[in-house]
């Protein structure tokens, strides 16, 4: 403890600057800081017993990569060698929880994020062995009717390259809530939008997004002036779309429970790749896989009383998964869609997408792969880990394919 000469609690200090400190010799302990600091972080066991991960036998080329390296290598520090013996496990588990984040913020992508591409598979659900399972979801009879009511530009910062998309907002006869499609690139269209509405103005038409070319100070026309109208894309491929169920939880609370902040964000990142073509996010409003954010909420503490995320629901008594997937089809054939690449790990979704006539065709399957599995950063928790397991045994996720990385 300090000393100080010339005072004493009887004598006020008449010169402070006369105070001299003296540090005892013995006094190395830390002083407690005041409650506004951040306290030192608590290390985490890695040893989840519950979670029987090794069971999933999962084959990724990456894996076999790192571990190959590893008997190759036998002189490395025991640091290294005490990672090669956690990576028995996919990077599923870990103490450090990476949240994810919404489109444009950056999420945990590698250090070369141009490098990443998945490789598509081919399906078809027409054939019994086609790729795409083995259920027949039940589709409606007749696509709902859609209509694109406003898009606009929003500057993103996608990979730090100023990238650009439209957001378009859909009302639909099913329901009254507004769902989403996030458009990147130039050839895709809305044609709901663009239809010539009775009485409206010119201006009407630019103030609800329904121009060719960028919008400009003093622009009074939804025609470009050149005549030419956007530089369209050239099609090379089928577009990639994305079908993405909102996640309030996994998207703005930085929850761990889930991936699916860090799907959205995946999708946005390869639509944005310099000659991707662009795609589609069609973004449904169907929460919590479609049982609403209070159910899901209820479906977590039913989760942490040991319960996994099926089994959570069926106690509520809720399907397993209640989402619907007409909507999104009604608006990927608005937006001129008919073969599209789909980037999903759901069999089921391959055919509820495609429609009760299949409005669309689902040509390829492009596999998400989450970035944890990859030796990137990603999500890493003991919840997500479970997650991800329940949805391949019980939900027949295709996680356990041999798909490049």
């Amino acid at each position: 403890m300090p000393t100080f000469d010339n005072a004493s609690p009887s004598t006020p200090l008449s010169n402070p600057a006369s105070i001299s400190y003296h540090p005892l010799e013995d006094d190395d302990t830390v002083p407690q800081l005041p409650p506004f600091y951040s306290p030192r972080p608590i290390p985490v066991s890695r040893a989840i017993s519950e979670l029987d991960l090794n069971s999933l036998h999962i084959t990724h080329p990456a894996f076999g990569q790192e571990l190959q390296s590893a008997q190759e290598n036998p002189q490395d520090s025991d640091h290294e060698s005490s990672l090669q013996s956690d990576q028995e496990l996919p990077g599923l588990v870990s103490p450090q929880i990476t949240p994810p984040s919404t489109p444009g913020t950056g999420t945990q992508t590698p250090s070369h994020p141009h490098r990443h591409v998945p490789k598509s598979v081919p399906v078809d659900s027409s054939a019994p062995n086609g790729g795409c399972g083995n259920k027949k979801p039940h589709l409606l009879p007749k696509l709902p009717d859609v209509n694109c009511v406003v898009r606009a530009r929003i500057p993103t910062t996608i990979g730090g390259s100023g990238t650009e998309m439209f957001l378009h907002l859909y009302q639909n006869s099913e329901d009254n809530k507004e769902h989403l499609a996030i458009v990147f690139g130039n050839s895709i269209r809305s044609k709901s939008l663009d239809k010539v509405r009775p009485g409206e103005t010119e201006m009407d038409r630019l103030i609800r997004g329904a121009y060719t070319g960028r919008l400009y100070p003093g622009r009074t026309s939804s025609k470009a002036a050149d005549g030419k109208g956007d530089n369209v894309d050239e099609k090379k491929e089928p577009p990639l779309v994305r079908i993405h169920s909102e996640c309030y939880t996994g998207e703005t609370v930085w929850s761990a429970r889930c991936d699916c902040g860090e799907q959205l964000d995946e999708a946005a990142r390869l639509m944005s790749l310099p000659g991707s073509g662009g795609g589609v996010i069609i973004y449904l409003r169907q929460e919590g896989r479609g049982i609403g954010l209070g159910e899901k909420l209820k479906a977590y503490n039913l989760q942490d009383l040991g319960n996994d995320t099926v089994e959570a629901n069926l106690l509520l008594r809720h399907p397993a998964d209640a989402r619907s997937y007409g909507l999104a089809t009604a608006m990927l054939v608005d937006l001129g869609m008919q073969d599209i690449r789909l980037l999903t790990n759901n069999p089921d979704k391959v055919r509820a997408v495609e429609g009760p006539n299949r409005e669309i065709v689902v040509k390829e399957r492009v596999a998400m792969i989450p970035l944890a599995w990859r030796g990137t950063k990603g999500i890493r928790s003991a919840e997500v880990g479970g997650y991800l397991k329940t949805k391949i045994e019980k939900m027949g996720h295709m996680l356990q394919m041999n798909e490049g990385s």
